[in-house]
């Protein structure tokens, strides 16, 4: 089952004795064992039918000792495992999963990376409960998953405020979803987002931004990319090199690619540089005027170049500091 199809089938009611949740991505994961925890029992029941443990601090007899228990004055017991993946005789546990008690809720939060579902537990998990594999999304994914969230909070957020918000966040669910809630906080429903919110609530300069520095570059604005710059170097412990670089390699390697697609209709463009809107794509068609097929290669060897350097390969260390080396890889990008 998806995440959205599980969330549905608990707040329907629809309760399944086994939920086994593994995977890489442990927002989803805590999501889920969150709302079991918190809505299957109402607060009398919780006290006789709801036990939390965690797997370093049990073995398989214990819970199954634990789930093989009938509930008191409730219809339901529920039994949550965390961090299974601590837990040494997890798959002794096939026994029990092979025959799940109706009335026990027995929920395994299996963290830290897929499980192997064609071991014998594996099949046996598969074949009497609910598996739920949490994957970790990838970069170009984060804005549309900040869109989604915010929606269901009845808000709206713009395109490149929800850039933003992913580009220094990054891909830690939990993190970018605890800032957004404490923004949701502070706003009305039926606001709309902009970078001007972003950078009261959460403290973000919507003006120098990594994406305001690749507009910069991209129109070849020499003074606007230097002051950015300039506010990068003042503030380096909140803008490292290394994360600077690595957006820009994003932006200059769909610079490349699109000056293959310059004659196509907007929507191969999109597809091609698998953009879901069209509200960044004149940044790089405007950059496509200078950096051409030859022009962004160098651009990007140059930034393979100053990625290295940032780490002391193949370069002095005792040399000139980061904030330097950011000034200079800016200088020759724009010249």
């Amino acid at each position: 089952m998806t995440f959205p199809e599980i969330l549905k089938s608990l707040k329907q009611k629809q309760y399944k004795p086994l939920y086994f949740l593994h995977g890489d991505e442990a927002y989803f994961i805590d999501v889920i064992s969150d709302y079991i925890e918190n809505e299957v029992l109402n607060e009398g029941e919780r006290a006789f039918n709801q036990t939390i443990v965690y797997g370093k601090d049990v073995d398989h007899l214990a819970i199954v000792d634990t789930a093989r228990r009938y509930p008191m004055m409730a219809q339901h017991q529920v039994l949550i495992l965390k961090e299974a993946q601590d837990m040494k005789t997890l798959k002794d546990l096939q026994t029990y999963v092979e025959k799940p008690l109706d009335s026990t809720i027995l929920v395994i939060c299996h963290k830290n990376g897929k499980y192997n579902l064609n071991s014998k537990f594996g099949k046996a998990i598969q074949a009497n409960g609910v598996v739920f594999e949490s994957k970790r999304l990838y970069e170009n994914q984060i804005p549309n998953w900040i869109q989604d969230y915010l929606r269901n909070k009845k808000l709206s957020i713009r395109p490149e405020a929800s850039a933003l918000v992913a580009e220094y966040l990054g891909t830690e669910l939990s993190r970018v979803a605890n800032e957004l809630d404490k923004m949701a906080i502070n706003l009305a429903p039926g606001t709309e987002i902009t970078t001007k919110h972003i950078e009261e609530q959460i403290g973000i300069s919507k003006d120098y931004n990594v994406f305001e520095l690749q507009k910069a570059l991209g129109q070849r604005d020499v003074l606007k990319a230097n002051r950015i710059a300039n506010y990068f170097a003042a503030n380096p412990k909140r803008n490292p090199i290394t994360v600077i670089i690595s957006s820009l390699y994003g932006f200059f390697s769909k610079v490349y690619l699109l000056n293959f697609f310059l004659q196509a209709s907007e929507k191969e463009q999109l597809e091609a540089l698998e953009l879901r809107s069209a509200f960044f794509l004149k940044d790089y068609r405007e950059a496509t005027r200078y950096f051409n097929r030859s022009r962004a290669e160098r651009a990007i060897a140059l930034l393979r170049e100053y990625d290295l350097k940032s780490k002391g390969v193949n370069y002095n260390s005792t040399g000139k500091p980061e904030v330097d080396l950011l000034r200079e890889m800016i200088y020759l990008l724009l010249h």
